[in-house]
């Protein structure tokens, strides 16, 4: 289980009124990790869609938090991919800070094409990300 971890300084908007980050930003920085996670294997969302029109939307999404972040804390999110079937494919998140886990998280995909079938995980693709 290889990880990639993505650093990001929480920004004041994505605060609430009470200082804490709110709660869906998670799934933002989800996001950006899971994108980073993918671009360091030089596997790059745009490429993949503009080029082999593949896509790969998430079908779930689930986090845990277990304390809060705020403001101008550098959160760590490690990406990691938990579970690999013949079509889709789960990450696993987590996100620190100071080396303090305070939320846990994942994504489910499907490997779909441009009509929004699912199709196989690419073997070129499967090989990169093993």
């Amino acid at each position: 289980m290889k990880k990639h971890t993505t650093r990001h300084r929480v920004t004041y908007k994505e605060t609430d009124q009470m200082g804490v980050v709110y709660y869906a930003n998670y799934l933002v920085w989800f996001e950006i990790a899971r994108t980073e996670y993918f671009r360091e294997k030089g596997l790059v969302y745009k490429t993949l869609e503009d080029e082999r029109r593949i896509y790969l939307p998430v079908a779930e999404a689930g986090c845990r938090y277990k304390a809060p972040s705020r403001y101008d804390d550098i959160v760590s999110i490690s990406t990691w991919i938990s579970e690999k079937g013949s079509s889709r494919m789960t990450f696993s998140y987590e996100v620190d800070v100071s080396g303090k886990v305070i939320a846990t998280g994942f994504t489910k995909h499907a490997f779909i094409n441009s009509s929004g079938k699912p199709i196989p995980i690419p073997d070129d693709i499967r090989y990169i990300l093993e």
